[in-house]
């Protein structure tokens, strides 16, 4: 005898049904959402189990030398929070960091993400701000090195000097982790037909 279409495909969706709930353990019973404790006490690679020194809060004292800054005379902020933590989500493999401040005389807020790719031997990051209109990613940073050494490019959009408005301008991230209580985060442009400077420095002191 011929089985209908519609007591086929009613089969397949029961067997489908069936196989997803014996994964995700008995029928009836939600699995426990990983949380931030959780991540903490998973095996970590070596790479990022050197990152577990970021967690926690911060107090950011940040020196801007660009937009609106000059090496001689930088913006200071001197109240910004920098909070990092992991992001349960991605397994533990991404630090979340959320800074929160006043530049200038306007609210700052940053995003960015911490990450370590084992198959590269690397270290990745990304930020999101309320300064500049575009992500700024970099790449580089050996897990063994002292200092994690990052680099990438951005378009400008006149951060640099209104001459290089649309221009590509190398950027490099550096991060060191000096203690469980201090890291400094620098960030250096390579302006075109320019040597490498430095256009902000953030220094973090735990506050827990």
């Amino acid at each position: 005898m011929r089985t209908s279409p519609i007591r086929t495909a009613a089969a397949t969706v029961l067997l489908a049904a069936t196989l997803f709930a014996t994964a995700c353990g008995d029928v009836g019973t939600t699995a426990a959402p990983t949380t931030t404790a959780s991540i903490a006490t998973a095996p970590q690679d070596a790479g990022h189990a050197r990152l577990n020194q970021l967690v926690g809060e911060w107090t950011a004292e940040k020196s801007t030398f660009v937009a609106g800054g000059t090496p001689e005379n930088p913006l200071i902020t001197r109240d910004a929070v920098s909070r990092w933590s992991w992001v349960g989500e991605t397994g533990g493999n991404f630090l979340r960091e959320e800074v929160t401040g006043i530049f200038g005389d306007r609210p700052y807020y940053r995003l960015g993400l911490l990450g370590y790719s084992p198959v590269d031997d690397r270290y990745e990051w990304s930020t999101f701000d309320s300064v500049t209109p575009l992500t700024m990613a970099y790449r580089g940073g050996k897990a063994d090195a002292p200092e994690l050494s990052m680099a990438g490019q951005f378009t400008d959009p006149g951060i640099t000097g209104p001459a290089n408005v649309g221009k590509t301008v190398p950027m490099r991230t550096l991060i060191k982790l000096e203690s469980t209580d201090r890291t400094v985060m620098e960030l250096y442009f390579t302006p075109p037909g320019e040597p490498e400077r430095l256009a902000d420095r953030v220094v973090l002191t735990r506050r827990r």
